[in-house]
């Protein structure tokens, strides 16, 4: 501090200046400002620190009006800050005052370590000298884990010791205890060792098994054997019954796969223990029981079984071709062991497949039957450039004419769906019922369409007429010949004759897996074209003269047919007739009454022309 700040302090602060100025750096700042002031200013300096304080005065009661929520906060933390203070005093005079309390009860646990310690030295001690005993006393545990793990010819064993144990030290109770438990044990032993057999076993350990039950003496050999199948019968229908029956493809299959594997290791397995050409098991074999018998009796019960699991399941099976392949290796691997059982499969199968084959056919037909209460001939066009060979008919694909007639289409694509269904799998046994009920349902198709027929032609314009001759030429000289190749193709005629001992010329002559297309297409006699006729009733129906005119009628114009329709201008004698046409004609009475019918229509509608 310089000389002349020391005399502006005395001139300003007469008294002297307060203590806590003295170290203050603003204080001196402010005395070298008021230095360099004239006397002016000095005059001046009063009124403006009187205005600086108010200014500072107003400022800080705006800061404290704005802030005054903090100014409370801190208050209420400092007043809860003291509270905590206070309370963690008082939880450490508690504190305090229960330490000597803890500090004895360690103590007390020390003591007790002490003497838990002392105990455990004396029990290790014990246990170093009484190992020989102590081997003894755990016998019956030793015996039980044996059992347990399977260890049955160390738990054999340890019984043996328990026995010659038993002999030597008779006056010691706590040996006769502890035999005493070990037999219990093994009584336990030989239904255990039986239920190890219900299980996925391989040979080496059913062989382990059953001579183990042979060394323990408990069954005879009759007996073993039953309890062996018994054993594995169990075990393997708890896997057939774990199979979910939900779904018959799945549970039918997997009962296939499991009957087979399963089964042939339970035969392979119990041949190779017991052996009925072994010597030194004919000596102890029950003369009274024929143990062969058990065998077979068990695998003809087992055999069954799988038939009516199969017989059961097989008519809401879907794949039926894969389920056959199955079965035919099952039945066929089985004839390794004597056990082919192929014969009584077949059968099932042949009833089965029989079965949904007419149940399809009829839902075919039904649906044709229902197809034709909504058909309409009404604005057909019809495609006249497409011809085909129906007598010669050598393509898989359907004729392309049944798209102009959807009733046909339909019956020919639920026919279809049938044949790809069984084509894999049809047995030669079911071809004559195979032909026999597709011959009556298109007898019933026929019939449908002259049902249509009658119902509709009093409404028929010719344009009508014509589309329900094409009709009916559309199912007689298209969809059945169709229908005769596919029954070849599912069962060729080579096959057949060699399964028959035969020729196809007399399957040809006998008729077999041969449509009668006459008796099929009889009901639509009155509705066929004349080549149609010609082709396939000339040599078995007559021509009368009102079937002529009624097919000319429908292909030339109506003046035309006025002029040109007369007996003499054909070359178609129609009085004279064979003896084969007269009985033709007394099976086929409801075809004359149609064409009677049909003459009637004819004369009705000349009168309307007129």
């Amino acid at each position: 501090m310089d000389i002349e700040t020391e005399k502006v302090i005395e001139l300003v602060f007469p008294d002297g200046i307060p203590d806590s100025w003295k170290d203050n750096p603003d204080f001196y700042q402010y005395l070298s400002k008021l230095k360099n002031f004239d006397v002016d200013q000095l005059n001046k300096e009063p009124d403006h620190l009187i205005d600086e304080k108010n200014n500072v005065l107003k400022t800080t009661q705006e800061f404290a009006f704005k802030n005054y929520k903090t100014f409370i906060q801190t208050a209420e933390s400092s007043r809860e800050i003291f509270h905590q203070f206070k309370e963690t005093e008082k939880s450490l005079e508690n504190l305090l005052t229960k330490i000597p309390e803890f500090v004895d009860k360690c103590q007390s646990f020390c003591d007790k370590s002490k003497t838990i310690n002392t105990q455990r030295r004396m029990n290790t001690l014990t246990l170093k000298k009484n190992t020989e005993m102590l081997e003894i006393l755990e016998m019956p545990q030793l015996m039980e884990s044996c059992l347990q793990n399977g260890h049955y010819n160390e738990a054999l064993e340890l019984s043996q010791f328990a026995r010659q144990l038993s002999s030597k030290h008779q006056d010691i109770p706590i040996i006769q205890s502890i035999v005493s438990e070990i037999e219990n044990s093994w009584s336990g032993m030989v239904g255990q060792v039986v239920g190890s057999l219900r299980g996925d076993l391989p040979l080496p350990k059913c062989l382990q098994l059953v001579g183990l039950l042979r060394s323990m003496d408990a069954f005879t050999e009759s007996e073993l054997r039953i309890k062996f199948l018994q054993a594995r019968d169990s075990w393997l229908q708890s896997l057939l019954n774990s199979i979910p029956k939900d779904e018959p493809n799945f549970h039918l299959t997997k009962t296939i796969e499991y009957s087979r594997i399963h089964l042939f290791n339970i035969i392979t397995q119990y041949r190779a223990m017991f052996n009925d050409d072994n010597d030194y098991m004919s000596q102890n074999r029950d003369i009274i029981i024929n143990e062969s018998a058990i065998f077979y009796h068990w695998i003809e019960e087992k055999i069954t079984q799988f038939l009516r699991t199969l017989e059961n399941d097989l008519p809401n099976v879907t794949s039926i071709d894969s389920i056959l392949g199955q079965c035919t290796y099952f039945a066929l691997s089985f004839g390794r062991v004597g056990v082919d059982f192929t014969s009584r499969m077949s059968d099932i199968f042949v009833n089965n497949i029989g079965y949904k084959y007419q149940k399809n056919i009829n839902t075919t037909t039904k649906k044709f039957e229902k197809d034709m209460e909504s058909f309409t001939l009404i604005n057909k066009i019809h495609k006249n450039d497409i011809k085909y060979d129906t007598n010669n008919i050598k393509n898989e694909n359907p004729p392309e004419l049944l798209v102009d007639f959807y009733p046909l289409a339909e019956y020919c694509n639920g026919l279809i769906f049938t044949f790809n269904e069984f084509r894999l799998c049809a047995p030669v046994a079911l071809a004559e019922i195979f032909t026999k009920t597709l011959e009556e349902s298109l007898l019933s198709v026929a019939k449908g369409i002259l049902i249509f027929y009658k119902q509709e032609q009093q409404a028929f314009t010719a344009a009508e007429r014509e589309n329900m001759i094409k009709f009916a030429e559309c199912f007689s000289d298209h969809l059945v010949p169709y229908i005769q190749y596919c029954i070849h193709a599912i069962f060729p005629q080579n096959q057949i004759a060699l399964h028959l001992d035969t020729t196809v010329t007399q399957l040809q002559k006998e008729g077999i897996c041969y449509l009668d297309r006459k008796k099929i297409i009889a009901p639509l006699i009155s509705l066929l074209p004349i080549k149609s006729m010609q082709e396939s009733f000339l040599s078995s129906l007559p021509m009368t003269d009102s079937m002529i005119n009624k097919t000319i009628e429908s292909e030339l114009d109506e003046e035309q047919v006025k002029q040109e329709i007369t007996p003499s201008n054909l070359d178609i004698d129609t009085d004279v007739t064979t003896n084969e046409e007269n009985e033709n004609i007394k099976d086929t009475s409801d075809t004359e009454n149609i064409i009677e019918n049909d003459k009637q229509d004819d004369k009705l509608d000349t009168k309307i022309e007129e």
